[in-house]
């Protein structure tokens, strides 16, 4: 399986990428065979659908030589005004700030949690290549408040940025920060001087501080390097404290598994799913969805309110990188859902989600 060099980390990413790691990924295979997701070498997707290959790959590729490039300069997304200094100071209010791509701070339970966090100007094994941001990040790294808990959802290198991570730990309380990760990748983050890792199965929990983590299924990928194709597991996440709930599905094509996570686990006060990098459809469907599948994993996992994430970020894929929202609108008209049901943040957006207001930047405390 190869896609390109951040949907999937990709053929030029895994090529260079060889020689970056800290340490081999899914060096110690933690699969078990006896389980239906796990394989003798790795892991595998919760269904049978099919997949993308590497002759595939090379189609898409082919096709793309003869398309216009799109330039991450020709677009424009506003940032939005938010208070770093607020942020710093809540331990009570739940907030969600999306800072781009598929990196959100959430604030719970006076916890502040990083989900798949990249800072980097590329999403790539070097700083010189790959993906180049669109738009900084919507809350700059040393504006964020001290870290708790980070959440990863795959090895992949818009969600898993090796710089990012460096800057993390050399932060105030940095060293102390949690680290919930699929199965598989323990041994890359202690590699780079993580104390603090907990590696996790699908449907398995962990309770910390007042909060419940568990990692659910999602329908994807991993791979870092040449030779280590699935032998990292890859995941969605459900964070709870006792009178909330919020579902960070990561990365994930369409699965019908997501109607057992809603029966499992939902309702949820605010689920986080992605939107974008979904064309070619006949390339990209089997692990990326398109809006309209989108809002189907709204309604399958009974969120009160969704936030779409992995867009307008970084160009990935065919679509215009501002496409999915208004995408996003179409679906939402074909399901009858309102804007606050499914909502589109600017990079930088704080949302308040239990005043169900739609406040960016603003301290209800003033």
């Amino acid at each position: 399986m190869m896609t390109n060099i951040v949907g999937g980390c990709g053929l030029l990413a895994s090529a260079l990428g060889v020689a970056f790691f800290l340490s081999v990924v899914g060096a110690e295979n933690p699969s078990d065979p006896a389980k239906s997701h796990h394989t003798e070498h790795g892991f595998r997707n919760p269904d049978a659908r099919g997949s993308s290959g590497f002759i595939s790959f090379l189609k898409w590729r082919w096709d793309r030589l003869w398309k216009p490039a799109s330039s991450p300069e020709s677009y424009r997304f506003p940032l939005a005004s938010n208070d770093p200094a607020f942020l710093k100071s809540n331990r009570s209010l739940t907030t969600v700030t999306w800072i781009g791509h598929a990196t959100l701070l959430v604030q719970l339970a006076g916890k502040n949690i990083l989900t798949d966090p990249l800072f980097s100007d590329r999403a790539s094994p070097f700083p010189w290549v790959g993906p180049k941001r669109a738009v900084p990040p919507g809350l700059p790294l040393e504006r964020l408040p001290e870290i708790d808990v980070v959440v990863i959802s795959h090895s992949h290198y818009d969600s898993l940025d090796t710089a990012t991570m460096k800057k993390l730990l050399e932060r105030p309380g940095g060293p102390e920060t949690l680290f919930f990760v699929p199965l598989g990748l323990k041994s890359w983050f202690q590699a780079l001087g993580v104390a603090r890792v907990i590696e996790m199965d699908w449907w398995e929990k962990h309770r910390v501080s007042g909060l419940e983590i568990i990692a659910v299924p999602a329908h994807h990928w991993s791979k870092r390097g040449l030779f280590d194709g699935n032998k990292t597991l890859w995941a969605g996440w459900v964070i709870r404290s006792e009178n909330f709930s919020l579902f960070f599905a990561g990365d994930s094509g369409y699965t019908p598994i997501f109607r057992e996570i809603g029966r499992r686990l939902g309702p949820f006060d605010v689920a986080a799913i992605p939107i974008g990098a979904y064309e070619p459809r006949w390339f990209m469907r089997f692990h990326h969805m398109n809006p309209d599948e989108a809002v189907q994993v709204h309604r399958d996992v009974a969120a009160k309110m969704s936030v779409g994430i992995h867009w307008g970020t970084f160009v990935l894929s065919d679509e215009p990188l501002d496409e999915p929202p208004m995408k996003l609108a179409e679906a939402r008209a074909k399901y009858g859902l309102s804007e606050q049901d499914f909502r589109v943040l600017q990079h930088g957006q704080t949302i308040f989600p239990e005043r169900a207001t739609a406040t960016a930047g603003h301290n209800p405390s003033q």
